[in-house]
């Protein structure tokens, strides 16, 4: 592999202030998802989470390739988290009574993200111009509208922000990321959503009166679950991710499928999962059905298969371990369904344990001391199913 010159950016306070209203957001998201639970239920917790999301992003990828430290930069950050915060509180009622408040709050982000870019660029056409001349007045005139309306316009400005950096991909080709920064950006976002996997975990427990022993062991096997899903990315994948992004002659590749798209991918599982796992130690003793085992199986199975996309978009590789590993947890739901919540938790907790014992295992064994070619981040990179 070439030699690759490093130029490292830090998060800066002003950044993690930032995401703290991501924390409420997606506490929010999670909420609503755990409200209703079906598939229209998922569909629709999908649809808010995309503009809060790609809020975030546009955020971070400006932070990433401009120097945000001045006082005007950081209070149109804040201006940018305040929209958030207000898209968050809207997130309960979005369908009902708060939907002009959240597509208000949207579309003030995507015009405080524009003034940012702009003031300092040539006005270009770019997924943030499209934010703000189509799908941002899209969800604000849908916030005006009512039932399957709203959703429909919703869901089509959702359809569009997801699809504008693949569309217009010819025209950021030339763009260029600090690759430590932008990894460990997404990385702090994970880190938010399995925060709230661990509210999840202790919310009921705390709030039972009589801690039962099932209770505890359906806490404890929950952070084991909690725990594997860390290691699964922040052990080996993470420095695959920043690898990727170091050597990639097109960063833009990268940063559209593994960051952006992935991490969507990514935290959306992660919320699935928390709410699977709430619902399994408030009642570790029933069965968990099939609307909470999906969420729970179908969420650990996405996220375990999100690396085999991610892998692939950085090295042209087949995540074995991991889509091998999703294959069961989607082969272990049936069985799932009907069986007691803890129950169900120990196989969530079985699988992953023994995915990253097999994972670390294997690199264990292949590692070896750092050539004149290469160094110990080329070789994880190049092993781990990450």
């Amino acid at each position: 592999m070439p030699d690759v010159e490093i130029r490292e950016k830090r998060v800066t306070w002003a950044e993690l202030f930032f995401d703290l209203v991501y924390v409420f957001a997606i506490t929010e998201v999670s909420a609503l998802l755990h409200a209703d639970h079906s598939w229209a239920g998922v569909l629709r917790a999908l649809i808010v989470f995309v503009p809060l999301y790609w809020s975030w992003v546009g955020t971070s990828v400006l932070a990433n390739t401009q120097d945000l430290s001045g006082a005007a930069s950081r209070i149109s950050m804040f201006a940018v988290a305040l929209a958030g915060l207000f898209m968050a509180l809207a997130v309960p009622e979005a369908y009902g009574e708060r939907g002009i408040l959240f597509g208000s709050a949207y579309l003030g982000a995507r015009v405080v993200l524009a003034i940012m870019l702009f003031r300092r660029i040539p006005l270009a056409i770019n997924p943030i111009a499209v934010g703000l001349v189509v799908s941002g007045p899209l969800i604000f005139a849908g916030g005006f509208a009512d039932g399957a309306a709203r959703e429909a316009m919703w869901a089509v400005a959702a359809a569009i922000d997801l699809s504008s950096p693949t569309v217009l991909q010819a025209r950021l080709r030339t763009m260029r990321f600090e690759p430590s920064h932008l990894a460990e950006r997404f990385g702090l976002l994970l880190i938010i959503a399995l925060g709230e996997s661990v509210v999840a975990i202790g919310g009921p427990a705390a709030s039972d009166k009589h801690l039962s022993a099932g209770v505890l062991a359906a806490v404890a096997t929950a952070f084991v679950c909690a725990c594997g899903l860390w290691w699964v990315y922040f052990h080996f994948a993470a420095d695959a991710m920043r690898y990727a992004m170091m050597t990639a002659q097109v960063q833009t590749h990268i940063a559209r499928h593994v960051m952006s798209y992935g991490h969507l991918m990514l935290v959306g599982s992660v919320i699935s999962i928390a709410v699977g796992m709430r619902e399994a130690v408030a009642r570790p003793g029933e069965q968990l059905g099939w609307g909470v085992a999906g969420l729970l199986f179908g969420g650990c199975a996405l996220y375990l298969a999100t690396f085999g996309y991610t892998r692939w978009a950085m090295f042209r590789l087949v995540s074995t371990t991991r889509l091998a590993a999703s294959a069961v947890v989607v082969a272990l739901l049936p069985v799932a369904a009907h069986m007691p919540a803890l129950g169900a938790l120990m196989l969530v907790a079985g699988v992953l344990v023994a995915l990253n014992i097999v994972e670390y295992m294997r690199v264990r064994g292949t590692l070896v001391a750092p050539s004149a070619g290469g160094g110990q981040l080329e070789q994880e990179a190049s092993v781990t199913d990450g």
